[in-house]
């Protein structure tokens, strides 16, 4: 048991070992803009505007049950204008960006992961090198670069997305007018609400950017070993998702 658990600290000691080199050789590459810079507009076309109907689909759904667990939760002692205050608060600071980077680690991490595992496995990563094209520049840092600029601008998206939901769902479905939600939603409001959930929301995909990438460059053992690099990547994005959601609300929210 003993020989396991050390086999196991090793391995992880390894493994973070790596990625602290890959993220060297992956700042090592951002001067090399003539390489990289033609790959990042298209990359954030791939990984923004074609992630936004699953954003958008998301986002909507929630809000509508938002807005009718707020109203559940809400007693006879509590306005009910409070469903809009609810509603908001709720969707900027946590769900919107929680939600859509967990959709986007599916959808974004899984699709990296498997891009560059399957380059990988059939050597055309090699071709690249002998090529003297850098992998890092070429594959890693468009990617990357992407998924950082874009996430905040798809939970932007999917903010407004629930919140209007939220909306129709209370005006239609409880006896709540438009005025009264209105209310409810400027009374917590404030400014920083929405900037802690775009800070999140960048973080989120820069990690599940950089997860995809190192796995999928670094798969082993062809078609099985493309799909554990593809796992695997989902797995730890929700995982440095909810990490990182702890870390930002204790940093930015503490009193």
């Amino acid at each position: 048991m003993l020989a396991a658990l050390g086999r196991r600290s090793v391995g992880i000691t390894e493994l973070f070992g790596h990625l602290g080199h890959f993220v060297a050789d992956t700042l090592r590459a951002v001067p090399d803009v003539r390489t990289w810079g033609r790959q990042i507009f298209p990359m954030m076309r791939r990984i923004g505007v074609d992630s936004l109907p699953i954003a958008l689909f998301i986002a909507a759904f929630t809000g509508i049950v938002l807005a009718l667990l707020a109203s559940y939760t809400v007693t006879a002692a509590v306005p009910l204008y409070f469903v809009g205050a609810l509603v908001g608060k709720t969707t900027m600071l946590e769900l919107g960006p929680v939600l859509t980077g967990l959709a986007l680690a599916g959808r974004v991490g899984a699709n990296i992961a498997a891009e560059l595992g399957s380059m990988r496995v059939t050597e055309q990563v090699d071709a690249l090198e002998t090529l003297a094209y850098d992998p890092h520049a070429y594959l890693v840092l468009p990617r990357v670069m992407a998924g950082t600029l874009m996430f905040p601008i798809i939970v932007a998206f999917a903010m407004a997305t629930a919140i209007f939901m939220g909306w129709v769902a209370a005006t239609t479905l409880l006896p709540i007018t438009t005025a009264e939600f209105l209310r409810g939603l400027r009374l917590f409001y404030v400014p920083f609400d929405v900037t802690f959930g775009l800070i999140k929301s960048a973080s989120f995909g820069f990690v599940i950017t950089m997860i995809g990438c190192f796995l999928g460059l670094n798969t082993r053992g062809g078609a099985e070993g493309v799909g554990d690099a593809t796992t695997r990547t989902v797995v730890y994005s929700a995982e440095m998702i909810l990490v990182l959601d702890a870390y930002w609300a204790i940093t930015l929210l503490r009193p």
